[in-house]
């Protein structure tokens, strides 16, 4: 099957994240339902799992924007990757999972919010459609959410390697080979996470622009000078 270079500034979001191999067909999310800094030994050893398994990328996600951004960022940029498996609890603020679900099925509306989904912020605004377009032709998402076992994660990832399909929790599985088109780079233009916030006209954005201007020159001007 065919495999191609990522792009250059490949992966060009950092993230929690493990980098593996390159050429593999396949990513791991897993979703956190806690604050970074507690995440249970049980989440972070899927992780682990997935990048000692073969995954290209392997790490947690937990916002269904900004961390869908990320993500999205880094798949695009590596055409290889055609599965994205997804794993772990569901996150009770973020509704992640469903909104994950829910931007595959239904992708976004006119004002970049996932379309079918009752996440409170579920607004992809810092990216072009371009991005999420390309993103939900290139991946096919392998729903594994809840389940805590270890060797499942890692049958997943082998069956995505297969160069003959396998059948694995009622999906066919194989290396199918990289997206027929050229990796995308870009990262996040802002981290916007509430749109309906932000300047809706010229106007709005030449005053946003001023207020920003004056406010970075009164925090120069009371910045302490060092001795």
């Amino acid at each position: 099957m065919l495999k191609v270079k990522p792009h250059p500034d490949y992966p060009p979001e950092e993230g929690r994240y493990i980098r593996g191999n390159d050429a593999s067909p396949v990513a791991l999310a897993i979703i956190l339902n806690c604050e970074a800094d507690k995440i249970p030994l049980e989440l972070t050893n899927l992780v682990r799992v997935g990048a000692e398994s073969g995954a290209a990328l392997s790490g947690t996600v937990q916002t269904e924007n900004i961390g869908f951004e990320k993500i999205i960022c880094n798949i695009v940029a590596n055409p290889n990757i055609r599965y994205l498996i997804l794993g772990g609890p569901e996150s009770a603020g973020h509704l992640t999972g469903e909104a994950l679900k829910a931007l595959m099925q239904n992708g976004i509306d006119s004002k970049k919010r996932i379309i079918g989904v009752k996440a409170p912020h579920p607004y992809l605004f810092n990216i072009p459609v371009e991005f999420v377009e390309r993103f939900r032709k290139q991946i096919a998402l392998i729903d594994l959410q809840f389940e805590g076992d270890p060797e499942v994660i890692r049958k997943a990832v082998w069956s995505c390697y297969q160069e003959k399909p396998v059948k694995f929790r009622g999906y066919n599985l194989y290396d199918i080979g990289a997206y027929p088109e050229e990796p995308l780079s870009g990262k996040i233009t802002w981290h916007v996470t509430m749109p309906w916030a932000e300047p809706e006209d010229e106007k709005e954005k030449i005053a946003l622009k001023r207020a920003k201007e004056l406010l970075n020159k009164l925090k120069a001007k009371n910045k302490p000078k060092g001795l």
